[in-house]
């Protein structure tokens, strides 16, 4: 009797393991345009699924030269995808990206400013916005002092969005919020919005 109990118990521990491994599972993970794992540390172009339209990059958007801020830009004749970025998840030993996930985003050249790595701008009180700029930007150290630096891809219909919600501070305060467009003398420019930019990823 003892015996058979003891098969049933194991039996039991057996069969549950599974379903505990799924409650704890890991995010989904980012795919490009080809259907290939989003790799830390490669170049990407951020990809925009509207037709006629070319990536991202940066400008100045004040009266001096720097910040930089991130805008779109339009599609040229030679099909040019903007500026390639790098992503770096906050546990970049992973070595690749998952949705709904902490990460720094940079732009992969050398910019006449300190830093190309995104983070959010303050509160812009002529245009109600909060841009996305390049202004100080810094890699790693998830604490409370950059939580500014912090991005997420998550999926959206038939591609992805990118998301402002960071959770690398859990005491901070912080608006979450899709990124979006937003259209000024400027151009283009990524900004907080309740429309999402939605995005595919391309190996350049």
């Amino acid at each position: 009797m003892k015996n058979t109990l003891l098969a049933l118990f194991l039996l039991l521990t057996l069969t549950t393991k599974p379903l505990l491994g799924v409650a704890g599972s890991t995010p989904e993970q980012v795919v490009d345009t080809s259907g290939k794992l989003i790799r830390a540390g490669l170049n990407y172009y951020i990809v925009p699924t509207s037709p006629n339209v070319g990536g991202l990059s940066l400008i100045s958007t004040g009266k001096f030269t720097c910040p930089l801020d991130v805008v779109l830009t339009t599609l040229d004749p030679n099909g040019c995808r903007g500026q390639p970025v790098v992503f770096q998840p906050v546990n970049v030993k992973k070595g690749v990206v998952c949705v709904n996930t902490d990460l720094n985003i940079y732009f992969a050249y050398e910019s006449i400013c300190e830093s190309t790595v995104w983070m959010l701008k303050g509160y812009d009180n002529s245009t109600g916005q909060w841009f996305v700029t390049t202004n100080n930007g810094v890699l790693g150290n998830p604490s409370s002092n950059p939580v500014a630096n912090w991005f997420k891809i998550e999926k959206y219909e038939d591609g992805y969005k990118l998301v402002y919600c960071p959770n690398v501070c859990k005491n901070c305060y912080h608006k979450c919020s899709d990124i979006g467009i937003y259209e000024d003398q400027y151009g283009k420019r990524l900004a907080l919005s309740n429309v999402p930019f939605k995005v595919r990823f391309q190996l350049a």
